[in-house]
């Protein structure tokens, strides 16, 4: 990928869509078959009376870009509905992370302390690691990472970036 690619702005949108089976495959393959990067992606049921899911999808490009992707996504059978909450406005965008720290004596007691400051919380403790459950933004979760690194890393579990619009509007 060229430099520009890495430097464009990064997106959230989030999308409306029929929970049946293939949606999410039609969704990546608009993405794939385009070779627009996904940097997040979420999807869960949200409404089961109407039968609906949202797809919360990260990804980056200059505006020409991102309106391709809005379009495209706005052409397929099944969505209702498609957000680009980095352009509507104020919005709140949420991971959670699993991390996982091996060590001994004062890199473990660090790792605790470094885990305070962060408000992760210890899920599972044994005499040689801890599993810390992080939450905040994505750049949150990427310093809480980069910390651990020297205390013993050993193993990262992230569910993606979740997020919705802030205010009374709703998708």
């Amino acid at each position: 990928m060229s430099s520009e690619t890495t430097t464009s702005p990064r997106h959230t949108i989030a999308v409306l869509v029929d929970n049946e089976p293939g949606v999410l495959a039609r969704v990546v393959g608009l993405f794939s078959g385009r070779g627009y990067n996904i940097e997040s992606l979420t999807v869960a049921e949200v409404d089961t009376t109407l039968d609906r899911s949202r797809i919360n999808i990260v990804t980056s490009g200059d505006e020409m870009i991102i309106n391709q992707i809005r379009a495209q996504l706005e052409r397929l059978v099944p969505v209702f509905n498609v957000v680009d909450l980095t352009e509507e406005g104020p919005s709140i965008e949420r991971e959670l992370a699993l991390v996982k720290v091996v060590g001994q004596g004062e890199n473990r007691i660090e790792a605790l302390r470094v885990a305070d400051i962060f408000r992760a919380r210890a899920v599972d403790s044994t005499l040689g690691s801890f599993v810390f459950e992080v939450t905040g933004e994505s750049g949150k979760i990427n310093a809480f990472i980069d910390l651990m690194r020297p205390l013993g890393l050993a193993e990262v579990s992230r569910t993606g970036v979740v997020a919705i619009a802030r205010g009374a509007d709703a998708m």
